[in-house]
């Protein structure tokens, strides 16, 4: 079985410990495949890499705007071709429906050919200034931040990679890559591609290992002058104090608990759909899913109904068969998926339907979780103020608009949330009280290229994606010039 290696400074090469990890196929247990393990020596290696790629050879940094976009189109175009591996490798690996798999590998296209557009389109700004020093005119220019370290989650391996990798590398950065530990292989493919396309050596770097060895020495680094991180709060929060010491730059996207707020005077069917959506879409693993639902009274009985009968008849099994729901990520996401349902039975919530592993027959090796619904559940419970990250949701009766923003707003998160209703002023009201960075009314979970996408309070810094995920990765320098050059005449007494 093949070694997934590092790729660092245009070689891919073995980690210097000779230590290697366990690939695991969520859906049989079986291992799919093994990658090297990093080391602190192998990270600063990769760092240094990315830094003499910016500071000193600046083959990337110096190649011409229209000349980047021509190569992101290029690595847009291998991945095009190369599209139904990269869809597999997922889902082998991450455990989730083909057919979302392939939606990600798509998404992950067009967000390449989105920045290729994004590099040649007018930026910056011009301004009147005083004149109190001559004849003065300044304006603005976006440069790249320099080395970029970039770490990412395993929920959405490629299309989290390139929401990260297609920005920083079309704003002429050198990057240093560490993927999920859990999830690298369609990020390993990736790298294949850049190297393919002709990226200078240096200017992408993958690192493959845990977040201890890879994550903590990318974080802390002088060297690296920023560093992205999506993932768990508790992390960011490390990654963020890793951070202080050069004050480098940071964008976080984190946690999150999302509330749905579904009125009586929605469509209810339509309603129950995105519902399903936003818990069981890539098996509840989606840092935004909107899985803490409040149902107004007058139509909460029968929403209950509907949403248990569509969960109960999701079909569930390897991602490759396209099932409605997949396997969870690994054994231990699993376990600790279970520990909530009980936590949530212990507590007091009504059980409606699933809540148990599936063991039978072509289950038995896998780590699959009957998808979830909790009722009767209340603002102090551990299932609602915790982020889950499986195929769970809690419901939570209401009567008043207000009475729902105020438990709405009730979290130390602030990701995203959804609306649900046929009145388009109150669907506005709430949208407006909703302390969240992304708002989804009568849908849930879409994204777009061209959106912004982050949070509020413990769920981040900075937004990803649209031409807010460019500018991330840009600094901006105010240049001033003096358009009467001359003795300014100050010190003539």
């Amino acid at each position: 079985m093949d070694l997934k290696l590092n790729y660092i400074d245009g070689k891919w090469t073995e980690a210097s410990g000779g230590n290697k990890r366990e690939v695991i196929n969520p859906a049989t247990g079986e291992i799919l495949a093994y990658t090297t393990e990093s080391t602190e020596e192998d990270t600063r290696a990769a760092i240094a890499a990315a830094k003499r790629s910016f500071y000193k050879t600046r083959d990337w940094r110096d190649t011409d705007g229209q000349d980047r976009a021509d190569m992101l189109l290029k690595i847009a175009d291998l991945m095009d071709k190369y599209k139904d591996e990269l869809a597999r490798i997922d889902t082998l690996d991450n455990g989730k429906p083909l057919r979302e798999s392939e939606g990600d590998v798509s998404d992950a296209i067009h967000c390449f050919r989105y920045y290729a557009g994004l590099i040649t389109a007018p930026s910056g700004h011009t301004y009147e200034v005083n004149s109190g020093f001559g004849n003065m005119h300044a304006f603005t220019v976006a440069e790249p931040v320099g080395v970029v370290g970039q770490i990412t989650p395993w929920n959405y391996p490629l299309l989290m990679a390139v929401w990260k990798l297609a920005p920083a590398i079309a704003a002429a950065n050198s990057v240093v890559f560490k993927p999920s530990s859990n999830c690298p292989l369609s990020t390993v493919r990736l790298f294949e591609i850049f190297e393919e396309a002709g990226m200078p050596k240096g200017s992408v770097n993958l690192v493959l290992g845990s977040g201890g060895a890879v994550g903590h020495t990318i974080a802390s680094s002088a060297d690296v002058d920023m560093v992205t991180f999506t993932g768990s709060t508790k992390v960011g929060q490390s990654i963020m104090a890793d951070a202080v010491g050069n004050l480098k730059k940071i964008g976080l996207e984190l946690g999150g608990k999302s509330p749905n707020i579904v009125f009586d005077d929605c469509d209810i069917d339509g309603a129950v759909e995105w519902a399903m959506v936003g818990t069981f879409f890539n098996q509840g693993q989606v840092c935004s899913a909107c899985a803490r639902i409040y149902v107004q009274e007058g139509i909460h009985e029968e929403f209950v109904k509907k949403l248990a009968a569509k969960a109960n008849a999701m079909t569930i099994g390897s991602g490759l068969d396209n099932p409605d729901i997949g396997p969870l990520v690994s054994e231990s996401q699993m376990n600790k998926v279970l520990g909530y349902i009980e936590k949530g039975k212990s507590e007091g919530a009504k059980l409606v339907c699933g809540g148990y592993r599936l063991t039978d027959g072509e289950y038995a090796k896998g780590f699959f979780v009957k998808p979830t619904v909790f009722d009767g559940c209340t603002q102090d419970m551990t299932i609602v103020r915790e982020e889950i990250f499986g195929p769970v949701c809690s419901i939570i009766p209401f009567k008043t608009e207000e009475e729902a923003v105020a438990m709405a707003n009730d979290t130390q998160y602030g990701l995203a949330g959804a609306v649900f209703t046929n009145d388009g002023a109150k669907a506005l009201r709430v949208m407006k009280e909703i302390r969240a960075g992304i708002l989804w009314i009568n849908c849930c979970e879409p994204t777009f290229n061209q959106a912004p996408w982050g949070g509020y309070k413990m769920s981040g810094i900075g937004r990803e994606l649209g031409t807010y995920g460019i500018e991330e990765y840009q600094e901006i320098k105010q240049v001033s010039v003096n358009l009467n050059p001359g003795v300014l005449g100050w010190y003539e007494h």
